[in-house]
């Protein structure tokens, strides 16, 4: 199969860094969010992603960046004192049917260190931590993989520069989007690691 026919869906991404990585290469990438995409891109569907899984429409790959709000275990303190419980579940639910959404044979998961509530719901542990210093960025961020089908991601470009300065952002409209965002370090590993993957596996 064509590269340009390999249908890469980049599922809750409004910044289309990853999207932007994949159809760098040649990739039909797409993203989808439930908001309009930061780069007013034509290859953005605003809709929530189930919606678009039960389109029936054929997708080779899907990137999944899941709301981390009630999974995360940054939060966890926010369960007990708010009562969360019920958002926590919900959300935990939804993240693991798209994890098992066999309908789309290679898949990734992207999010922070899950706490144990989530996990025992997810039913299965993350395949690989990775951080932005690994790719070209100053940065420390425990960012967690769950792969169905991909292999895990070899760091690019190491760099000594580690700070924790997304943790410093002042409060300000656009901080969780900010915090958010993929590094595109970490997209362009991505799409040409993963993207080499994908391609075998349509080969």
């Amino acid at each position: 199969m064509n590269v340009n026919n390999i249908k890469v869906l980049l599922a809750c991404e409004e910044s289309g860094e990853c999207r932007r990585a994949f159809r760098k290469i040649g990739f039909d990438a797409w993203s989808c969010d439930i908001i309009p995409a930061s780069d007013n891109s034509d290859y953005h569907i605003q809709d929530d992603i189930f919606n678009v899984l039960n389109n029936k429409q054929e997708w080779h790959c899907m990137i999944a960046f899941w709301p981390c709000t009630r999974l995360c275990n940054s939060g966890v303190r926010w369960l007990h004192e708010r009562n969360l419980w019920t958002e926590m579940e919900q959300s935990a639910l939804k993240f693991k049917y798209l994890l098992e959404f066999n309908n789309i044979p290679l898949r990734g998961m992207e999010n922070p260190i899950p706490h144990k509530y989530a996990l025992d719901i997810i039913g299965s542990k993350y395949d690989q931590i990775i951080h932005p210093w690994q790719f070209g960025h100053g940065e420390t961020k425990s960012t967690c993989l769950w792969l169905r089908g991909l292999p895990k991601l070899t760091p690019t470009n190491i760099t000594n520069d580690r700070q924790h300065r997304i943790h410093r952002l002042p409060p300000s409209s656009d901080r969780s989007k900010i915090r958010s965002r993929t590094y595109p370090g970490i997209a362009k590993a991505m799409a040409d690691q993963w993207g080499k993957a994908i391609v075998e596996r349509y080969r």
